[in-house]
């Protein structure tokens, strides 16, 4: 099966860029073909257009791009001097082979329309891109065919594509042309030099600088081949061409076994089974293979690089799918956390990474995302993921490995965390380029009070004080495990306190829900927003007003028909194209519909699964975006497309899977050495779920889920080791 990304998407032009903080989303950008596909590999990705062109603009985002830097900006391709017509254009299911069906124009001199056929395939490794053009001639006379690639490299840094200005520039030296390739060099102002080479086969029979010619003699009824191979090198890399066939096995042998090592899910509904399908096929696309195994790189085209809340959410909502990830992740975090306080990064002993780039910007300083720590969330969950990760796995190697950075992040949150001593974690930007606001909503304008006047810091959000409860609840069962009770009750009790003071000053009783959070006066940020929900996954909130918490989260302000909007639209902000302030994320609702089962809310947990599995009936490829406009659903229509979010993006992919796990109440548990499903639910869509190969330590088992109208019925496929299935009704 192969994926066509060719359905119409409705995006409009985004926003301008904020001057204040160039790491912000919301950017001036006009994609250059809004239908666009994504090959990546490694620290590689492509961008083109559905001929599998790359047409150049400063701001455009397609490219070959490697290692933050873009080697290849314009690849076009003409027969017989005119733009071949597109037939088809497709991706392998598996995202990794990118094949285009395109015919001839015709005209005077030239063959007769549509009796040349090209068939165009491309597929990417790390640093190295190949392709195959071969043209056949379907007509009944020898036709001349003249192929003709146009070439372009500007070797722009991915934040000077995304719109930051630049005071100057490193050096582009002239291109060299041999008999058979090219080479196009930039000596950046970092000292590294960053080369592009292309290899062609056949050599062709013109080769300059910025294109090449092959001029063929095609019999009727036959055909010819040309190839050539893009080769990117950072300083002393060096590559060299790869068989296409070798290298292309190998690329899908090893996804394969990949992919074998997930739980596999079956339902009786095709159109979920293409949802998830699409969704863990982008996840083993963003999977990138570190040291420390495959971190979930959190977007393409604009985040395809480690960040610590993405990559942290995303293990966890896969996490009983498979706990590789996790371990990836928790690992690179360990290796990456703040040791020093260092304020241009925002870093602070102890503190987890936000996010980690290359690149000649990061590198010569003018930003500061080599690494960069501005964020007050990623720290305590990191904890989080600690302590599910070992529920999940009863690791302890690698547990012992990462107790040392698991240590330091405690230390943070006690320390830096909690700046002024109230009990709160607050944060406050001290890097002068960096991010504003420090959690999942990062964009400027994301914290203000209800008149609209942004609120300055130090500034304490809701959601982040759950976390650090739950936080100190993973670490209690850690220095059990440990066997140091005297510390798990002295975190258990901090946690208590911690909810206490919480419920007394972050509820708002008028506002029927939890509050964004404090200013740095200790106000209050009175306004109607998705955050709350998170409380619920964290488990700081009561019972009841769990339930008062999941009622005004569905009341027409804030649920668009979609899913949960960021901000009310009764907010003076409110604007359901911004990036925060009314749009509906995804991930946030996954992360919500996890509160809900949480609190046993299992009527919306199923409306949210229904609202985001609708979402996805009319998103292009199936593949469910970054984010999407806020507007209330109109009948028979689709949600409206957010302008420049990333797809594929990795928490996005994983939302599919999170809410399949909320619904049916699935734990993995290591330890008690059981699967239990806790008061399994089905909508009506799904009357049937099965998953193989769900596994525990030296045990495994396939599962059966049947809907019945007032239950749902389990069935053990096949049970291998010592493994007990659990079903709470």
């Amino acid at each position: 099966m192969t994926t066509d990304f060719g359905r119409p998407n409705l995006s409009t032009s985004g926003p301008s860029a904020d001057a204040e903080s160039p790491a912000r989303r919301e950017k001036e950008f006009e994609p250059a073909d809004q239908r666009r596909g994504v090959l990546k590999a490694g620290d590689s990705f492509v961008i083109f257009d559905r001929r599998g062109d790359l047409r150049q603009s400063l701001h455009s985002e397609h490219g070959f791009f490697h290692r933050g830097t873009r080697h290849l900006a314009g690849l076009e391709l003409f027969l017989n001097g005119s733009r071949p017509k597109l037939l088809s254009s497709a991706i392998k299911e598996n995202n990794v082979l990118l094949t285009v069906d395109l015919a001839n124009i015709g005209g005077p001199d030239h063959p007769e329309a549509d009796s040349l056929h090209l068939f165009r395939s491309r597929f990417l490794t790390p640093g190295v891109l190949q392709e195959k053009i071969r043209c056949t001639n379907y007509g009944t006379v020898e036709a001349p065919a003249e192929i003709a690639l146009r070439l372009s490299a500007d070797f722009a840094d991915i934040f000077e594509v995304r719109g930051i200005p630049r005071q100057a520039r490193g050096e582009t030296k002239a291109a060299v042309a041999g008999n058979r390739e090219i080479l196009l060099r930039y000596s950046g102002r970092d000292g590294v030099e960053r080369r592009t080479r292309l290899y062609f086969s056949p050599p062709p029979d013109l080769i300059l600088k910025d294109r090449v010619l092959f001029r063929l003699e095609i019999p009727p009824q036959g055909a010819t081949t040309v190839s050539f191979c893009i080769l990117c090198e950072t300083g002393d890399e060096q590559r060299r061409p790869e068989d296409w066939e070798s290298a292309l096995e190998r690329t899908e042998s090893s996804l394969r076994k990949a992919l074998a090592r997930d739980a596999d899910i079956y339902t009786a509904n095709e159109l979920f089974n293409d949802w998830l399908r699409v969704s863990r096929n982008d996840l083993h696309t963003l999977f990138t293979e570190t040291r420390d195994g495959p971190y979930p790189y959190a977007g393409i085209p604009w985040f395809s690089a480690p960040f610590g809340r993405d990559g942290i959410l995303t293990a966890l909502a896969y996490l009983w799918i498979n706990p590789a990830p996790a371990r990836a992740v928790l690992s690179f975090l360990a290796r990456t956390q703040a040791l020093e306080d260092d304020p241009s990064v925002d870093a602070e002993p102890g503190k987890i990474l936000h996010e980690a780039r290359s690149g000649e910007m990061v590198a010569t300083g003018e930003i500061p995302y080599a690494c960069y720590y501005g964020s007050a969330d990623a720290t305590p969950l990191f904890v989080i993921l600690a302590g599910e990760y070992f529920k999940r796995t009863r690791d302890c190697e690698t547990l012992e490995t990462i107790r040392p950075a698991f240590e330091r992040a405690l230390e943070w949150i006690a320390r830096y965390g909690d700046r002024d001593g109230d009990g709160f974690v607050e944060y406050l930007r001290r890097s002068p380029n960096g991010l504003r606001n420090h959690a999942w909503k990062d964009s400027c304008e994301a914290y203000f009070h209800e008149n609209g006047d942004l609120a300055e810091g130090p500034i304490a959000p809701c959601e982040v004080q759950g976390y650090v409860f739950a936080a100190r609840k993973a670490a209690a069962t850690l220095f059990r495990a440990w066997n140091e009770p005297e510390r798990a009750e002295a975190e258990e009790e901090k946690a208590e306190a911690l909810r206490r003071q919480f419920e007394e000053v972050f509820w708002d009783e008028a506002l029927g829900m939890y509050v964004l959070g404090l200013d740095g006066e200790k106000r209050p940020l009175r306004l109607r927003t998705s955050n709350p929900g998170h409380l619920l996954w964290t488990g700081i909130v009561s019972r009841a007003r769990a339930e008062t918490v999941a009622e005004s989260l569905f009341q027409n302000d804030l649920f668009s028909g979609w899913g949960i909007r960021t901000l009310s639209s009764r907010s003076p902000r409110y604007n359901p194209l911004s990036y925060h302030n009314g749009s509906v994320w995804p991930h946030d609702n996954a992360v919500i519909a996890a509160g809900f089962a949480r609190y046993g809310l299992h009527d919306k947990v199923l409306r949210l699964l229904t609202a985001l599995f609708d979402a996805s009936l009319y998103v292009e490829d199936r593949r469910m975006p970054e984010l999407f406009c806020g507007f209330p659903r109109r009948p028979e229509q689709g949600p409206t497309l957010y302008p420049v979010a990333c797809s594929p993006q990795a928490w996005a992919a994983a939302v599919a899977f999170w809410l399949l796990q909320s619904t049916i109440g699935i734990e993995l548990d290591a330890h008690r050495r059981h699967v239990l499903l806790n008061r399994p639910l089905l909508p009506p869509f799904l009357e049937r779920v099965e998953i193989r190969n769900l596994t525990l330590p030296e045990a495994r088992v396939d599962l059966l889920l049947e809907r019945h109208p007032n239950d749902v019925g389990v069935k053990v496929l096949r049970r291998e080791g010592d493994v007990e299935i659990v079903v709470v009704k």
